[in-house]
Protein backbone atom coordinates (compact mmCIF):
# COMPACT_ATOMS: atom_id res chain seq x y z
CA UNK A 1 0.00 0.00 0.00
CA UNK A 2 1.46 3.34 -1.07
CA UNK A 3 -1.05 5.74 0.50
CA UNK A 4 -1.08 7.04 4.06
CA UNK A 5 -4.20 5.15 5.12
CA UNK A 6 -2.80 1.80 4.00
CA UNK A 7 0.52 2.41 5.68
CA UNK A 8 -1.10 3.54 8.91
CA UNK A 9 -3.35 0.48 8.90
CA UNK A 10 -0.40 -1.84 8.29
CA UNK A 11 1.61 -0.13 11.02
CA UNK A 12 -1.24 -0.50 13.53
CA UNK A 13 -1.74 -4.17 12.61
CA UNK A 14 2.01 -4.80 12.91
CA UNK A 15 2.01 -3.06 16.29
CA UNK A 16 -0.89 -5.18 17.53
CA UNK A 17 0.70 -8.41 16.30
CA UNK A 18 4.07 -7.58 17.83
CA UNK A 19 2.40 -6.68 21.12
CA UNK A 20 0.47 -9.95 21.21
CA UNK A 21 3.58 -11.96 20.35
CA UNK A 22 5.54 -10.16 23.06
CA UNK A 23 2.78 -10.79 25.61
CA UNK A 24 2.60 -14.46 24.56
CA UNK A 25 6.35 -14.93 24.94
CA UNK A 26 6.22 -13.21 28.32
CA UNK A 27 3.44 -15.57 29.46
CA UNK A 28 5.37 -18.62 28.26
CA UNK A 29 8.50 -17.49 30.11
CA UNK A 30 6.44 -16.77 33.21
CA UNK A 31 4.79 -20.17 33.12
CA UNK A 32 8.09 -21.89 32.46
CA UNK A 33 9.69 -20.24 35.49
CA UNK A 34 6.99 -21.59 37.84
CA UNK A 35 6.99 -24.99 39.48
CA UNK A 36 4.82 -27.64 37.91
CA UNK A 37 1.19 -27.48 39.07
CA UNK A 38 0.53 -30.09 41.84
CA UNK A 39 -2.83 -31.31 40.52
CA UNK A 40 -1.58 -33.93 38.02
CA UNK A 41 0.90 -35.32 40.56
CA UNK A 42 -1.75 -35.65 43.27
CA UNK A 43 -4.06 -37.38 40.80
CA UNK A 44 -1.40 -39.91 39.79
CA UNK A 45 -0.50 -40.68 43.40
CA UNK A 46 -4.17 -41.10 44.30
CA UNK A 47 -4.57 -43.58 41.42
CA UNK A 48 -1.61 -45.59 42.76
CA UNK A 49 -3.03 -45.56 46.27
CA UNK A 50 -6.36 -46.91 45.10
CA UNK A 51 -4.84 -49.46 42.75
CA UNK A 52 -2.52 -51.14 45.33
CA UNK A 53 -5.22 -51.66 47.97
CA UNK A 54 -2.90 -50.89 50.95
CA UNK A 55 -5.59 -51.58 53.54
CA UNK A 56 -5.65 -55.28 52.79
CA UNK A 57 -1.86 -55.32 52.56
CA UNK A 58 -1.34 -53.98 56.06
CA UNK A 59 -4.15 -55.92 57.66
CA UNK A 60 -2.53 -59.14 56.50
CA UNK A 61 0.94 -58.13 57.63
CA UNK A 62 0.54 -56.22 60.87
CA UNK A 63 -2.55 -57.57 62.64
CA UNK A 64 -2.20 -60.62 64.93
CA UNK A 65 -3.32 -63.99 63.49
CA UNK A 66 -6.95 -64.84 64.04
CA UNK A 67 -6.13 -68.27 65.58
CA UNK A 68 -5.56 -67.95 69.31
CA UNK A 69 -2.84 -70.69 69.44
CA UNK A 70 -0.58 -68.41 67.26
CA UNK A 71 0.54 -65.46 69.38
CA UNK A 72 1.05 -62.12 67.70
CA UNK A 73 4.51 -61.24 66.61
CA UNK A 74 6.39 -58.36 68.09
CA UNK A 75 5.63 -54.99 66.50
CA UNK A 76 9.21 -54.57 65.30
CA UNK A 77 9.08 -57.83 63.39
CA UNK A 78 5.79 -56.78 61.87
CA UNK A 79 7.23 -53.43 60.72
CA UNK A 80 10.16 -55.21 59.11
CA UNK A 81 7.81 -57.37 57.13
CA UNK A 82 5.70 -54.38 56.11
CA UNK A 83 8.82 -52.49 55.07
CA UNK A 84 9.86 -55.20 52.67
CA UNK A 85 6.45 -55.15 51.01
CA UNK A 86 6.39 -51.33 50.87
CA UNK A 87 9.87 -51.27 49.32
CA UNK A 88 8.71 -53.67 46.62
CA UNK A 89 5.62 -51.50 46.09
CA UNK A 90 7.78 -48.35 45.71
CA UNK A 91 9.91 -50.12 43.11
CA UNK A 92 6.91 -51.41 41.25
CA UNK A 93 5.11 -48.04 41.06
CA UNK A 94 8.24 -45.88 40.75
CA UNK A 95 7.25 -43.72 43.73
CA UNK A 96 8.56 -43.07 47.22
CA UNK A 97 6.59 -44.84 49.94
CA UNK A 98 6.54 -43.82 53.61
CA UNK A 99 4.77 -45.21 56.66
CA UNK A 100 4.03 -42.63 59.36
CA UNK A 101 2.14 -42.56 62.62
CA UNK A 102 -0.31 -39.80 63.50
CA UNK A 103 -0.82 -37.78 65.58
CA UNK A 104 2.73 -38.50 66.86
CA UNK A 105 4.07 -37.56 63.38
CA UNK A 106 6.76 -40.21 63.54
CA UNK A 107 8.28 -41.88 60.51
CA UNK A 108 8.18 -45.71 60.70
CA UNK A 109 9.50 -46.45 57.19
CA UNK A 110 10.95 -44.61 54.16
CA UNK A 111 11.62 -46.47 50.93
CA UNK A 112 14.14 -43.77 49.90
CA UNK A 113 16.14 -44.26 53.10
CA UNK A 114 16.43 -40.51 53.65
CA UNK A 115 14.33 -40.79 56.85
CA UNK A 116 14.81 -43.57 59.41
CA UNK A 117 12.36 -45.04 61.87
CA UNK A 118 11.75 -42.64 64.70
CA UNK A 119 12.44 -39.43 62.72
CA UNK A 120 9.91 -36.67 63.01
CA UNK A 121 7.72 -36.06 59.97
CA UNK A 122 7.80 -32.36 59.15
CA UNK A 123 5.35 -32.23 56.29
CA UNK A 124 2.07 -30.39 55.97
CA UNK A 125 -1.13 -32.21 55.13
CA UNK A 126 -4.86 -31.83 54.73
CA UNK A 127 -7.74 -34.24 54.34
CA UNK A 128 -8.20 -35.57 50.82
CA UNK A 129 -11.22 -37.48 49.51
CA UNK A 130 -9.93 -40.47 47.54
CA UNK A 131 -12.61 -40.74 44.88
CA UNK A 132 -11.24 -43.35 42.52
CA UNK A 133 -11.57 -46.82 41.07
CA UNK A 134 -11.29 -48.91 44.27
CA UNK A 135 -13.70 -51.74 45.16
CA UNK A 136 -17.11 -50.51 46.05
CA UNK A 137 -17.39 -52.71 49.16
CA UNK A 138 -14.29 -51.27 50.81
CA UNK A 139 -15.09 -48.38 53.09
CA UNK A 140 -12.08 -46.07 53.29
CA UNK A 141 -11.60 -43.28 55.81
CA UNK A 142 -10.60 -39.85 54.46
CA UNK A 143 -7.09 -39.73 53.02
CA UNK A 144 -4.40 -37.07 53.20
CA UNK A 145 -2.43 -35.03 50.75
CA UNK A 146 0.31 -32.51 51.27
CA UNK A 147 4.02 -31.93 50.88
CA UNK A 148 7.26 -32.25 52.79
CA UNK A 149 10.83 -31.17 52.27
CA UNK A 150 14.04 -33.10 52.68
CA UNK A 151 17.61 -32.40 51.70
CA UNK A 152 17.01 -33.37 48.07
CA UNK A 153 13.79 -31.65 46.98
CA UNK A 154 10.15 -30.88 47.70
CA UNK A 155 7.89 -33.93 47.70
CA UNK A 156 4.15 -34.16 47.13
CA UNK A 157 2.27 -37.04 48.71
CA UNK A 158 -1.12 -38.73 48.96
CA UNK A 159 -1.73 -40.83 52.06
CA UNK A 160 -4.28 -43.44 53.06
CA UNK A 161 -5.23 -44.46 56.58
CA UNK A 162 -4.56 -48.18 56.90
CA UNK A 163 -5.50 -48.95 60.49
CA UNK A 164 -5.86 -47.81 64.12
CA UNK A 165 -3.54 -49.49 66.63
CA UNK A 166 -3.23 -48.58 70.31
CA UNK A 167 -4.49 -44.99 69.76
CA UNK A 168 -2.29 -44.35 66.73
CA UNK A 169 -3.35 -43.96 63.07
CA UNK A 170 -0.97 -45.50 60.53
CA UNK A 171 -0.78 -43.84 57.09
CA UNK A 172 0.97 -45.01 53.95
CA UNK A 173 2.22 -42.03 51.93
CA UNK A 174 2.84 -42.30 48.19
CA UNK A 175 5.23 -39.42 47.31
CA UNK A 176 6.84 -37.99 44.21
CA UNK A 177 9.15 -35.02 43.63
CA UNK A 178 7.63 -31.73 42.56
CA UNK A 179 9.47 -30.99 39.31
CA UNK A 180 9.69 -27.94 37.06
CA UNK A 181 7.45 -27.25 34.13
CA UNK A 182 8.13 -29.12 30.92
CA UNK A 183 7.96 -27.14 27.68
CA UNK A 184 5.05 -29.28 26.56
CA UNK A 185 3.26 -28.62 29.80
CA UNK A 186 3.94 -24.91 29.50
CA UNK A 187 2.43 -24.77 26.02
CA UNK A 188 -0.52 -26.86 27.13
CA UNK A 189 -1.21 -24.50 30.02
CA UNK A 190 -0.66 -21.48 27.77
CA UNK A 191 -3.11 -22.77 25.16
CA UNK A 192 -5.72 -23.71 27.75
CA UNK A 193 -5.56 -20.61 29.92
CA UNK A 194 -4.09 -17.69 27.93
CA UNK A 195 -4.34 -18.18 24.18
CA UNK A 196 -8.09 -17.77 23.96
CA UNK A 197 -7.94 -14.47 25.86
CA UNK A 198 -5.09 -13.25 23.63
CA UNK A 199 -6.98 -14.15 20.45
CA UNK A 200 -10.04 -12.26 21.67
CA UNK A 201 -7.88 -9.26 22.59
CA UNK A 202 -6.19 -9.43 19.17
CA UNK A 203 -9.49 -9.35 17.32
CA UNK A 204 -10.74 -6.39 19.35
CA UNK A 205 -7.39 -4.59 18.89
CA UNK A 206 -7.40 -5.17 15.14
CA UNK A 207 -10.89 -3.75 14.88
CA UNK A 208 -9.86 -0.69 16.88
CA UNK A 209 -6.69 -0.39 14.75
CA UNK A 210 -8.76 -0.26 11.57
CA UNK A 211 -11.02 2.44 13.02
CA UNK A 212 -8.08 4.48 14.37
CA UNK A 213 -6.18 4.13 11.10
CA UNK A 214 -9.18 5.43 9.18
CA UNK A 215 -9.77 8.37 11.53
CA UNK A 216 -6.12 9.40 11.87
CA UNK A 217 -5.28 8.87 8.21
CA UNK A 218 -8.28 10.96 7.24
CA UNK A 219 -7.17 13.78 9.54
CA UNK A 220 -3.68 13.64 7.98
CA UNK A 221 -4.41 12.66 4.37
CA UNK A 222 -7.29 15.07 3.71
CA UNK A 223 -5.23 18.26 4.31
CA UNK A 224 -2.31 16.75 2.37
CA UNK A 225 -4.56 15.94 -0.57
CA UNK A 226 -5.82 19.51 -0.62
CA UNK A 227 -2.22 20.72 -0.42
CA UNK A 228 -1.29 18.50 -3.37
CA UNK A 229 -4.16 19.94 -5.42
CA UNK A 230 -3.19 23.52 -4.56
CA UNK A 231 0.50 22.79 -5.26
CA UNK A 232 -0.42 21.38 -8.68
CA UNK A 233 -2.31 24.56 -9.52
CA UNK A 234 0.62 26.68 -8.31
CA UNK A 235 3.00 24.61 -10.45
CA UNK A 236 0.72 25.41 -13.38
CA UNK A 237 1.30 29.14 -12.84
CA UNK A 238 -1.76 30.02 -10.73
CA UNK A 239 0.14 31.87 -8.02
CA UNK A 240 -3.02 33.30 -6.48
CA UNK A 241 -3.70 29.87 -4.96
CA UNK A 242 -3.03 29.30 -1.28
CA UNK A 243 -2.51 25.98 0.47
CA UNK A 244 -5.15 25.34 3.18
CA UNK A 245 -3.59 25.36 6.65
CA UNK A 246 -5.43 22.47 8.34
CA UNK A 247 -4.80 19.25 10.22
CA UNK A 248 -2.22 18.37 12.81
CA UNK A 249 0.59 20.72 13.75
CA UNK A 250 3.17 19.23 11.40
CA UNK A 251 0.77 19.33 8.43
CA UNK A 252 -0.15 22.94 9.24
CA UNK A 253 3.56 23.79 9.34
CA UNK A 254 3.97 22.33 5.84
CA UNK A 255 1.02 24.35 4.58
CA UNK A 256 2.37 27.57 6.07
CA UNK A 257 5.81 26.89 4.56
CA UNK A 258 4.27 26.32 1.11
CA UNK A 259 2.27 29.55 1.40
CA UNK A 260 5.45 31.44 2.31
CA UNK A 261 7.19 29.92 -0.70
CA UNK A 262 4.33 30.97 -2.99
CA UNK A 263 4.43 34.50 -1.56
CA UNK A 264 8.18 34.63 -2.09
CA UNK A 265 7.80 33.39 -5.67
CA UNK A 266 5.18 36.10 -6.30
CA UNK A 267 7.48 38.74 -4.82
CA UNK A 268 10.40 37.47 -6.90
CA UNK A 269 8.28 37.51 -10.03
CA UNK A 270 7.13 41.05 -9.34
CA UNK A 271 10.69 42.08 -8.57
CA UNK A 272 11.90 40.45 -11.79
CA UNK A 273 9.20 42.20 -13.79
CA UNK A 274 10.05 45.53 -12.18
CA UNK A 275 13.74 44.86 -12.77
CA UNK A 276 13.20 44.22 -16.46
CA UNK A 277 10.97 47.28 -16.75
CA UNK A 278 13.49 49.48 -14.92
CA UNK A 279 16.45 48.14 -16.89
CA UNK A 280 14.59 48.74 -20.13
CA UNK A 281 13.66 52.27 -19.07
CA UNK A 282 17.08 53.18 -17.68
CA UNK A 283 18.82 51.85 -20.75
CA UNK A 284 16.38 53.37 -23.19
CA UNK A 285 16.70 56.92 -21.83
CA UNK A 286 20.48 57.34 -22.26
CA UNK A 287 20.50 55.38 -25.51
CA UNK A 288 17.78 57.66 -26.91
CA UNK A 289 19.80 60.71 -25.91
CA UNK A 290 22.97 59.29 -27.42
CA UNK A 291 21.19 58.37 -30.65
CA UNK A 292 19.39 61.73 -30.96
CA UNK A 293 22.40 63.95 -30.32
CA UNK A 294 24.60 61.77 -32.51
CA UNK A 295 22.14 62.08 -35.37
CA UNK A 296 21.97 65.86 -34.84
CA UNK A 297 25.76 66.12 -35.05
CA UNK A 298 25.83 63.94 -38.19
CA UNK A 299 23.09 66.02 -39.84
CA UNK A 300 24.76 69.25 -38.78
CA UNK A 301 21.59 70.25 -36.95
CA UNK A 302 23.17 70.59 -33.50
CA UNK A 303 23.53 74.31 -32.66
CA UNK A 304 26.38 73.51 -30.28
CA UNK A 305 28.18 70.28 -31.28
CA UNK A 306 30.46 70.41 -28.24
CA UNK A 307 27.50 70.52 -25.87
CA UNK A 308 25.86 67.67 -27.74
CA UNK A 309 29.06 65.63 -27.55
CA UNK A 310 29.26 66.30 -23.80
CA UNK A 311 25.73 64.98 -23.36
CA UNK A 312 26.64 61.86 -25.34
CA UNK A 313 29.73 61.41 -23.17
CA UNK A 314 27.76 61.82 -19.91
CA UNK A 315 25.08 59.33 -20.96
CA UNK A 316 27.71 56.81 -22.07
CA UNK A 317 29.45 57.21 -18.70
CA UNK A 318 26.12 56.63 -16.96
CA UNK A 319 25.61 53.44 -18.98
CA UNK A 320 29.12 52.35 -18.07
CA UNK A 321 28.44 52.92 -14.37
CA UNK A 322 25.20 50.98 -14.62
CA UNK A 323 26.92 48.01 -16.26
CA UNK A 324 29.66 48.08 -13.61
CA UNK A 325 27.16 48.20 -10.76
CA UNK A 326 25.12 45.40 -12.29
CA UNK A 327 28.28 43.32 -12.56
CA UNK A 328 29.21 44.04 -8.92
CA UNK A 329 25.67 43.22 -7.76
CA UNK A 330 25.64 39.92 -9.66
CA UNK A 331 29.02 38.97 -8.16
CA UNK A 332 27.89 39.90 -4.66
CA UNK A 333 24.69 37.89 -4.93
CA UNK A 334 26.63 34.91 -6.29
CA UNK A 335 29.27 35.23 -3.54
CA UNK A 336 32.07 35.60 -6.08
CA UNK A 337 33.22 39.10 -5.11
CA UNK A 338 36.35 38.77 -2.97
CA UNK A 339 36.57 40.59 0.36
CA UNK A 340 39.87 41.71 1.94
CA UNK A 341 38.95 41.46 5.63
CA UNK A 342 40.88 43.39 8.27
CA UNK A 343 40.27 45.14 11.60
CA UNK A 344 38.35 48.34 10.86
CA UNK A 345 37.30 51.17 13.18
CA UNK A 346 33.88 51.82 11.68
CA UNK A 347 33.51 55.07 13.64
CA UNK A 348 36.71 56.61 12.26
CA UNK A 349 35.86 55.40 8.74
CA UNK A 350 32.40 57.03 8.91
CA UNK A 351 33.93 60.25 10.27
CA UNK A 352 36.52 60.39 7.48
CA UNK A 353 33.91 59.94 4.75
CA UNK A 354 31.66 62.56 6.34
CA UNK A 355 34.61 64.97 6.43
CA UNK A 356 35.34 64.31 2.74
CA UNK A 357 31.71 65.03 1.78
CA UNK A 358 31.53 68.27 3.82
CA UNK A 359 32.31 70.32 0.71
CA UNK A 360 29.41 68.76 -1.20
CA UNK A 361 27.07 69.45 1.73
CA UNK A 362 28.24 73.06 2.03
CA UNK A 363 27.67 73.69 -1.67
CA UNK A 364 24.02 72.60 -1.16
CA UNK A 365 23.79 74.66 2.05
CA UNK A 366 23.22 71.52 4.14
CA UNK A 367 24.58 71.14 7.64
CA UNK A 368 26.49 67.83 7.91
CA UNK A 369 27.11 66.82 11.51
CA UNK A 370 29.15 63.76 12.56
CA UNK A 371 29.39 62.09 15.98
CA UNK A 372 31.86 59.28 15.32
CA UNK A 373 34.12 58.52 18.31
CA UNK A 374 36.55 55.56 18.09
CA UNK A 375 34.69 52.25 18.09
CA UNK A 376 35.73 48.64 18.81
CA UNK A 377 37.28 47.12 15.71
CA UNK A 378 35.16 44.96 13.43
CA UNK A 379 36.28 42.53 10.72
CA UNK A 380 35.45 44.19 7.40
CA UNK A 381 36.70 45.09 3.94
CA UNK A 382 37.63 48.77 4.27
CA UNK A 383 37.07 49.67 0.62
CA UNK A 384 33.65 48.00 0.49
CA UNK A 385 32.50 49.57 3.77
CA UNK A 386 33.73 52.95 2.48
CA UNK A 387 31.56 52.34 -0.61
CA UNK A 388 28.57 51.61 1.67
CA UNK A 389 29.00 54.70 3.85
CA UNK A 390 29.74 56.97 0.87
CA UNK A 391 26.53 55.84 -0.82
CA UNK A 392 24.40 56.39 2.28
CA UNK A 393 25.84 59.83 3.16
CA UNK A 394 25.74 60.97 -0.49
CA UNK A 395 22.09 59.89 -0.78
CA UNK A 396 21.24 61.75 2.42
CA UNK A 397 22.83 64.94 1.00
CA UNK A 398 21.24 64.52 -2.41
CA UNK A 399 17.72 63.94 -1.04
CA UNK A 400 17.85 66.75 1.53
CA UNK A 401 16.80 70.24 0.38
CA UNK A 402 18.91 73.34 1.09
CA UNK A 403 18.90 74.35 4.73
CA UNK A 404 18.40 70.78 5.87
CA UNK A 405 20.53 68.65 8.16
CA UNK A 406 22.38 65.34 7.79
CA UNK A 407 23.79 63.54 10.81
CA UNK A 408 26.25 60.63 10.95
CA UNK A 409 26.54 58.82 14.31
CA UNK A 410 28.51 55.72 15.38
CA UNK A 411 27.66 53.66 18.49
CA UNK A 412 28.54 50.29 20.00
CA UNK A 413 25.37 48.31 20.44
CA UNK A 414 23.87 44.80 20.31
CA UNK A 415 27.21 43.00 20.29
CA UNK A 416 28.57 45.06 17.39
CA UNK A 417 29.03 48.56 15.96
CA UNK A 418 26.25 50.58 14.31
CA UNK A 419 26.48 53.65 12.05
CA UNK A 420 23.32 55.75 11.62
CA UNK A 421 22.91 58.18 8.72
CA UNK A 422 19.85 60.36 9.23
CA UNK A 423 18.56 63.34 7.29
CA UNK A 424 15.70 65.83 7.23
CA UNK A 425 15.05 65.27 3.55
CA UNK A 426 12.15 64.09 1.40
CA UNK A 427 11.55 60.94 3.46
CA UNK A 428 10.15 57.62 2.31
CA UNK A 429 6.48 56.66 2.13
CA UNK A 430 5.41 53.67 4.26
CA UNK A 431 4.44 51.61 1.20
CA UNK A 432 7.88 52.21 -0.36
CA UNK A 433 10.00 51.22 2.64
CA UNK A 434 9.81 47.43 2.00
CA UNK A 435 11.09 47.96 -1.57
CA UNK A 436 13.80 50.51 -0.89
CA UNK A 437 16.62 47.95 -1.37
CA UNK A 438 15.27 46.48 -4.62
CA UNK A 439 17.32 46.80 -7.80
CA UNK A 440 16.45 49.90 -9.88
CA UNK A 441 13.87 51.05 -7.35
CA UNK A 442 13.98 54.83 -6.86
CA UNK A 443 12.06 56.91 -4.36
CA UNK A 444 12.44 60.18 -6.30
CA UNK A 445 11.57 59.43 -9.93
CA UNK A 446 11.48 63.10 -11.00
CA UNK A 447 15.20 63.77 -11.26
CA UNK A 448 15.36 63.17 -15.00
CA UNK A 449 18.74 62.39 -16.56
CA UNK A 450 20.64 63.27 -13.35
CA UNK A 451 18.99 60.66 -11.17
CA UNK A 452 20.99 57.60 -10.08
CA UNK A 453 20.91 54.09 -11.48
CA UNK A 454 18.76 52.68 -8.69
CA UNK A 455 21.35 50.02 -7.87
CA UNK A 456 23.23 51.72 -5.06
CA UNK A 457 21.12 50.54 -2.11
CA UNK A 458 20.82 47.03 -3.53
CA UNK A 459 24.65 46.85 -3.68
CA UNK A 460 24.92 48.35 -0.18
CA UNK A 461 22.61 45.70 1.24
CA UNK A 462 24.56 42.86 -0.43
CA UNK A 463 27.90 44.20 0.91
CA UNK A 464 26.58 44.56 4.46
CA UNK A 465 25.02 41.10 4.44
CA UNK A 466 28.26 39.65 3.07
CA UNK A 467 29.90 40.98 6.27
CA UNK A 468 27.30 39.22 8.42
CA UNK A 469 25.63 42.51 9.29
CA UNK A 470 22.27 44.18 8.71
CA UNK A 471 21.01 47.42 7.19
CA UNK A 472 17.63 48.96 7.97
CA UNK A 473 15.70 51.96 6.69
CA UNK A 474 13.21 53.97 8.73
CA UNK A 475 11.10 57.03 7.91
CA UNK A 476 8.05 58.72 9.34
CA UNK A 477 6.76 59.42 5.82
CA UNK A 478 7.00 61.96 3.05
CA UNK A 479 9.05 65.09 3.95
CA UNK A 480 9.82 63.60 7.37
CA UNK A 481 13.39 62.58 6.69
CA UNK A 482 14.83 59.09 6.89
CA UNK A 483 17.41 57.06 8.81
CA UNK A 484 19.61 54.26 7.48
CA UNK A 485 21.41 52.09 10.05
CA UNK A 486 24.30 49.76 9.26
CA UNK A 487 25.26 47.21 11.92
CA UNK A 488 28.30 44.89 11.84
CA UNK A 489 28.96 42.25 14.48
CA UNK A 490 31.92 42.26 16.86
CA UNK A 491 32.40 38.89 18.66
CA UNK A 492 34.33 40.56 21.50
CA UNK A 493 31.32 42.64 22.53
CA UNK A 494 28.48 41.21 24.70
CA UNK A 495 25.62 40.08 22.50
CA UNK A 496 22.05 41.19 23.19
CA UNK A 497 19.11 41.34 20.80
CA UNK A 498 20.61 42.12 17.38
CA UNK A 499 18.94 44.41 14.91
CA UNK A 500 17.19 42.66 12.07
CA UNK A 501 15.94 43.90 8.75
Amino acid sequence: MHNIRGRLLLSYIALVVLTIVAVGIAFILLLNSRSAPPGPTFQRLADIALRTDPVALLLQSMMPQSRPNQPGRALGDRLDAVGEQLAQLALQEDVRVLLISLPARVVLFDSAGALVAGDAFGGTQQEYNLNGRGPADVMRPPGLRGSFQDSSAEWLFVGVNTMQFRGESFYILFADQRGGQTLRGVFAEFVNEVLRVLVQAALVSLALAVVLAFVISRSVAWPLQRMAEAAAQIAGGRFNQRVPVQGVEEVRAVGEALNRIVTQVQDDQRSQQDFLANVSHDLKTPLTSIQGYSQAIIDGAAPNPVHAAQIIYDEAARLNRMVGELTDLARLQAGRLSMQMSAIDLGQLAGAIAQRLQIVAQEKHIHLDSDTPPMPAVAADGDRMAQVLTNLISNAINYTPAGGRVRVRATAQAGGVAVEVSDSGIGIAADELPRIFERFYQVDKSRGPRRGTGLGLAIVQEIVQAHGGTITAASAGRDQGSTFTVWLPNPSLPTVARRRM
